[in-house]
């Protein structure tokens, strides 16, 4: 995959999953195109055994997220708050905008 319809920053639901991280909502922080997969806050918590690298560094286990492939969540709008689709407009100067399905609000 080389393009995704997420960017960082979106606000995403996840549409799968087991009962504790279903349709919550979370901020992108991270996106890897090259992969297809997100990392969104909040979601798909994992712990990690974390050796110190140099001093003062923490160690222990630590919990972080995990990422999730981008066909697993859904954009956000901002003015429905609702999960939709996402279309693309085409000017006539060659710019283009993101648009919801629903509403027709540009991101």
């Amino acid at each position: 995959m080389s393009k995704l319809h997420i960017k960082t920053g979106d606000t995403v639901v996840l549409l799968t999953g087991d009962a504790k991280d279903r349709n919550k909502n979370g901020k992108v922080l991270e996106v890897s195109p090259k992969e297809g997969k997100v990392i969104v806050e909040g979601i798909n918590k994992v712990k990690k055994h974390v050796k110190p690298k140099k001093a003062g560094d923490p160690s222990g286990i630590i919990e972080t997220e995990s990422a999730v492939y981008a066909c697993k969540v859904q954009l956000v709008c901002p003015k429905c708050n609702k999960p939709t689709r996402v279309g693309v407009k085409i000017y006539e100067d060659g710019k283009k905008d993101r648009y919801c399905k629903k509403c027709g609000e540009t991101f």
